[in-house]
């Protein structure tokens, strides 16, 4: 139930930093919306980004990252009808392996 309550607090601080702090130094803010499948296909075709996590912010919307080997990455959420918004963007994302054994 705790982590539950710190990934949705994660969750909606992100959004919060989005949409109250466009001119991020590290990301661009941007709010963009269409239909999930029409922006995955955007993003694999001119940025080759394919996703890279996803996490649940409540029972009807889901955060997810995708990411590039080039390091860029867009951030987005969706509800259940499908329909996606992407947050953020950015550049230099790296992957973290977790530890053998550890939980994240």
């Amino acid at each position: 139930m705790g982590r539950t309550m710190l990934c949705r607090l994660i969750g909606t601080a992100l959004v919060a930093m989005a949409i109250l702090h466009p001119n991020s130094a590290a990301s661009q803010a941007m709010l963009a919306c269409a239909q999930r499948a029409d922006i995955v296909a955007f993003l694999g075709a001119r940025y080759s980004e394919k996703l890279s996590a996803v996490g649940q912010l409540d029972p009807k919307t889901i955060i997810e990252v995708f990411a590039a080997e080039s390091g860029s990455w867009t951030m987005m959420i969706t509800n259940v009808s499908g329909r996606s918004c992407v947050i953020l963007t950015g550049q230099k994302w790296e992957s973290i392996p977790a530890l053998p054994g550890s939980k994240a």
